[in-house]
């Protein structure tokens, strides 16, 4: 959870958080893991989530550290970079054995993460430590690899631990050059579930759709005409409606052309958590 910085503007931002935002707004019930500082990024962040309708009880204050921010530029073409600075808040907290009983009891259904955070030993611990104590939801790891964060020994394990995978097509080269699977889509997402055990993949394209697999049930699907607004996010409400369609055991085409539809909205519109509704991701 972090500050996204842009030449002109700060948006509140990050992954999970993202991720957290849509899953919310798509009829789920999300708990984000985090947190921020004791300044006034941290204040205004908690007041930005609060208002998304997000549960905020397990996110932490800390003086350790300042709260999280990324600096991002657009380029020509739509590609987006981002410089994060660390250590952050995020990469203070502290999961107390009060906390992960807490979570157990929750018992949730699916469990996200990323590189980021896991990328510092002390979110490689707080996230082992969740994996461990919630043996039966379901695993879903997005790549978002950003430079610095994205070790190949620590993207393999993180693969290994996952039931489902989601990954973009610069991601897929990265993975393709470090652990050796192959570059062309479908091959990938046979060869990946193969060697790690997914349930499910899906490798998104941006304009041009995505590829997925789920089971043995394989497809690509076309992306949505629009004109892009603002990029940042839209990747992460496509993982959303991804879990979304995957919990709702719909078949893989109609979860690939769902995804498309949420992650154009998100794109055709100026941050990473513009308001939407069902009924305009099926008018898109």
């Amino acid at each position: 959870m972090l500050w996204d910085q842009f030449d002109d503007s700060s948006r509140l931002g990050g992954a999970p958080l993202n991720f957290a935002a849509h899953a919310k707004r798509l009829g789920h019930d999300p708990l984000l893991v985090s947190a921020v500082g004791v300044d006034a990024a941290g204040a205004a962040a908690m007041q930005a989530i609060t208002a998304l309708g997000l549960d905020t009880t397990f996110i932490q204050s800390t003086d350790r550290f300042n709260t999280g921010v990324a600096t991002v530029r657009v380029d020509t073409g739509e590609d987006t970079s981002f410089t994060i600075q660390r250590p952050a808040a995020y990469d203070a907290i502290a999961l107390t054995d009060a906390a992960l009983d807490a979570f157990v009891r929750w018992n949730p259904s699916w469990f996200y993460y990323g590189t980021v955070f896991a990328a510092r030993p002390e979110g490689r611990g707080v996230l082992d430590r969740l994996l461990r104590a919630l043996p039966h939801a379901t695993r879903f790891y997005d790549l978002n690899l950003r430079p610095g964060h994205d070790e190949p020994d620590l993207v393999d394990d993180l693969l290994h631990r996952a039931n489902v995978v989601k990954l973009n097509e610069r991601e897929l080269r990265v993975v393709h050059d470090a652990l050796g699977l192959p570059c062309e889509p479908e091959t990938f997402c046979e060869h990946g579930a193969d060697r790690y055990g997914w349930k499910a993949v899906c490798v998104t394209f941006g304009a041009r759709g995505c590829a997925m697999r789920v089971g043995d049930e394989y497809v690509e699907s076309p992306g949505c005409r629009i004109t892009v607004a603002d990029p940042v996010g839209a990747g992460d409400a496509f993982a959303a409606a991804f879990v979304h369609g995957l919990a709702s055991n719909w078949r893989a085409a109609r979860i690939a052309r769902f995804a498309n539809r949420v992650g154009a909205l998100v794109a055709s519109a100026h941050g990473a958590i513009p308001d939407f509704t069902l009924d305009a991701v099926f008018d898109a």
